[in-house]
């Protein structure tokens, strides 16, 4: 990389590119004299080159405002093609709602102010526009409520820029700015408060903040308020502009040109309750709420951080993971030497977290958050370790009242994290999780957790690694193998079914077809057994050969898949395929997944079967006490969106290949027809038409341009044909989705005159416990000890948190089908209020 590049990307940072200096003022006239330089020879690669640092690394927006500050003294030329630049660019944002662009470009824009490059009042038409449009947004008269979120960001965008300029805008114009704190107050005051109890950590408000009544917008705005009453001082944002202020007064001032605003959607106008909301959905989803605090730690550990402080140092954060994602140790780097003069190990922690258990979902996998968190750990081996632990721990208290979302997502990391690092963890602390009974959330999670670590290690290891705390090992999976119940004993003569499955195994090892397997079952084992038996030897047998890897498995399944479809045809019958693939790896909750995951691949199974299996009797009662049937349901649900999303791609590149085969076809024809028209001499004699070989050429040109149009217009009505046919499928597995779930609720939710609320159910749990402390568990007959909740209302709690989880997930497939399922689903006179609190709450609609 060329000098000036380094020393651009690494300015502001402790390394060689500097030599020993720290100073903000030394780095900033050290890349001025080479920059300057430079500009002279490759203006046109310099100018992007910054504003990508500026974009992409926006914690040092400061130093590159004050480097372009000193740039503008001396080359006027240069500055305003790069305020031209960052113009269009965030005309472009705005147009594209590119949330990310939108906020770092403002807040370069403002940084720029502070280095005299740009003009306090066009900066101030630049808020006003934004917030003009914000208000209009919510006006029900002229705007479309729905999309308020649009109108949120916009206003968040204003606030978030005032900690990088509201100093100077204070003291050049303090009349505008105060004319724009003014108008967002207004703005606040017409706007609805938004509700986002659906996208709450915890379900019972104690661990949120103590600005819980207030929403983002409107605790951002208070910080800023009392940063404005303190005089702008802050210590987070760096501000070495003020070092050279003698030498920026003298630049010259640019104009910012006016900019316009993306229009949203015009209200329904048919004042439709689902397409309202569908609307406010869509509006959520393109700008989204980026964070959400955890509020975690007690607050003695943040004492010394001030309100608007820790909102800047999020921003830090939340920007390096968001544009350092493809390089994880330079995203750790960065998060480990953020430009604030306090410690904020804790307030990392708390932001990370924030993001890995983010609803509706965080803007990165999990295995992101797991490596970024597992480099700072090695980073800052004296202190983050210890902090993350202290998360850790402070989680697992509130583990009952976590989002069952969240807690997934929480169990799929920790456990990981775990991998990483020796699996090392003082489970002795939570070995009292084992006085508990089978049902308390505690219990479970750590269950989860250590078979989520054999699955990424072995049981032996995982058993070792408790060691401190071996009665957990009562929690670990069962260490046997597959439960094949066709294995021959030394002694005894082979049963019948024996015969057949050895039989049938042979078979396998010989390598005849499906076909010949086929004629085999149904001559042989199917007249004389009948389905159920015909049904176990195959699956067993089957299974068992597959059963020695993953390899092995899908090798069976795509050589005999067709022997599992031609048994089981339709959806009762794959349900009972389904509970013999239970059966078989019983002992091993991984291989049940993967393999009913791969025989939907292979569309052997459907996803209404698994439903339907699902939410049968051998699975509802393990709906509180385990993660399986609901891992295999997500799978099921993630497969089948998967397979709509790929459509919709895949009909839109074939979209944009209809339009260039049109116009290569449109243009060979008109080749074709002006070569017809042409005269050419032939022997001496005019004749119409160009030469024969070329004509002959032009018109293959055509008949091949023509059928290529052709195949794709064919492959596109296939495509659109199967993407309609999904749709129309997925609105028969939403329907039978929240059936099933209604079905298994109402037989177990109380009556709906005692508990109206979540807390209400709790509280009956509590109440039944303290009156039968020391029931009997039915598992191990042990006495009982007292727990929070009750087996039945802890069941209820699981089962209406999943309800909850998959509701959110799948929100944008639920939308379009929305009127149906009120109509068929959510409006029944005995539909549980309970079960209509979970699904508005999930889609932020009240249900009526």
């Amino acid at each position: 990389m060329s000098n000036w590049k380094t020393l651009l990307l690494r300015i502001g940072e402790k390394g060689p590119e500097y030599g020993t200096s720290s100073d903000y003022k030394d780095h900033i006239e050290t890349c001025f004299g080479v920059i300057r330089r430079e500009i002279e020879r490759s203006g046109d690669q310099v100018l992007p080159f910054l504003l990508q640092c500026a974009e992409q690394l926006p914690h040092k927006i400061p130093l590159y405002g004050t480097l372009i500050g000193l740039l503008n003294l001396e080359n006027e030329d240069f500055v305003r093609k790069l305020v031209e630049s960052v113009h269009a660019d965030f005309q472009v944002a705005l147009d594209s709602g590119n949330c990310n662009s939108i906020r770092i470009l403002l807040r370069f824009m403002t940084s720029l102010l502070c280095s005299k490059v740009i003009q306090p009042a066009s900066l101030i038409v630049v808020f006003e526009t934004l917030l003009s449009s914000a208000a209009t947004t919510v006006d029900e008269e002229k705007g479309n409520p729905s999309w308020q979120p649009q109108a949120d960001f916009y206003v968040i965008c204003i606030l978030s820029s005032l900690p990088w300029g509201g100093s100077e805008l204070a003291e050049q114009v303090p009349d505008e700015i105060e004319r724009v704190l003014v108008g967002i107050q207004a703005y606040l005051s017409i706007r609805k408060n938004s509700s986002t109890s659906g996208l709450n950590f915890f379900d019972n408000g104690e661990f949120e903040s103590s600005l819980a009544e207030k929403d983002f917008v409107e605790d951002l705005l208070d910080r800023i308020q009392s940063l404005a009453s303190n005089g702008w001082k802050l210590d987070s944002v760096p501000r070495p502009h003020l070092s050279f202020e003698a030498q920026l007064v003298a630049g010259k001032f640019h104009e910012l040109r006016p900019i316009k605003c993306m229009e949203q959607p015009s209200p329904p106008s048919d004042h439709s309750r689902a397409y309202s909301g569908k609307q406010k959905h869509d509006a959520s989803t393109r700008y989204p709420q980026r964070i959400r605090r955890l509020n975690i730690f007690p607050a003695n550990k943040m004492e010394d951080v001030q309100p608007i402080d820790r909102f800047v140092v999020e921003e830090y954060l939340l920007d390096v993971l968001f544009y350092l994602n493809g390089c994880r140790k330079e995203c750790a780097s960065y998060m480990a030497n953020l430009p604030v003069p306090f410690r904020y190990e804790y307030l990392m922690a708390e932001t990370l977290f924030s993001q890995i258990l983010l609803l509706p979902q965080p803007p990165f996998k999990t295995l992101y958050y797991t490596l970024v968190i597992m480099d700072l750990c090695k980073a800052l081996p004296g202190a983050f370790p210890a902090v993350v632990a202290g998360a850790v721990r402070a989680l697992f208290e509130k583990i009952s009242d976590l989002d069952m979302e969240s807690r997934t997502r929480l169990i799929l990391w920790f456990s990981h994290h775990l991998s990483n690092f020796q699996f090392i963890w003082p489970w002795e602390e939570w070995a009292y999780v084992l006085d508990l009974p089978k049902w308390a959330p505690k219990r479970v999670f750590v269950q989860e957790i250590l078979q989520r670590e054999v699955r990424l290690s072995y049981w032996d290891k995982i058993k070792q690694s408790i060691e401190n705390a071996s009665a957990l090992e009562e929690l670990l999976p069962p260490k046997a193998g597959p439960n094949f119940m066709y294995s021959l004993e030394e002694g005894k003569e082979k049963t019948e079914e024996q015969q057949l499955s050895a039989e049938l195994s042979r078979k396998v090892k010989e390598k005849q077809t499906a076909r010949d397997m086929i004629v085999w079952i149904e001559e042989t084992i199917y007249p004389v057994h009948g389905f159920e038996v015909t049904l176990t030897i195959v699956v067993q047998t089957l299974l068992d050969i597959g059963s020695k890897s993953f390899t092995h498995l899908v090798t069976v399944l795509e050589r005999y898949g067709q022997v599992f479809s031609k048994l089981c045809p339709d959806n009762d019958k794959q349900v009972m395929l389904l509970s013999q693939v239970s059966t078989y790896w019983k002992n091993n909750v991984q291989m049940t997944a993967v393999a009913i995951d791969r025989m939907m691949g292979y569309r052997l199974v459907s996803n209404q079967a698994i439903v339907r299996w699902v939410f049968s009797p051998e699975n509802i009662d393990q709906f509180h006490v385990s993660d399986q049937p609901w891992e295999i349901l997500g799978n099921a649900l993630n497969k089948t969106y998967n397979r709509i999303s790929d459509l919709r791609k895949d009909i839109s590149n074939i979209t944009k290949n209809v339009l260039v085969a049109e116009k290569a076809s449109a243009n060979a024809r008109v080749e074709l027809e002006a070569a017809e028209s042409k005269l050419s001499l032939v022997e001496g004699e005019p004749v119409l038409g160009e030469n024969p070989a070329k004509m002959k050429r032009l018109k293959s040109t055509v008949e091949k341009t023509g059928e290529a149009e052709l195949s794709l217009r064919e492959s596109l009505e296939a495509k659109e044909a199967l993407l309609n046919r999904a749709l129309s499928e997925t609105e028969v597995l939403l329907l039978l989705l929240f059936q099933s779930f209604l079905g298994v609720l109402k037989e177990r939710l109380p009556d709906p005159t005692k508990v109206k609320s979540v807390q209400d159910l709790k509280s009956i749990g509590v109440e039944d416990d303290k009156s039968s402390a020391m029931d009997v568990d039915s598992e191990n007959g042990n006495p009982k000890k007292s727990c929070e909740v009750g087996e039945r209302e802890q069941w209820c709690l699981s089962t209406l948190g999943y309800l909850t989880a998959f509701t959110r997930q799948y929100a944008s497939e639920i939308w379009p089908h929305m009127e149906k399922l009120e109509s068929e689903v959510f409006s029944g006179e005995d539909v549980h209020p309970l079960f209509l609190q979970a699904i508005s709450s999930a889609l932020q609609f009240p249900l009526q």
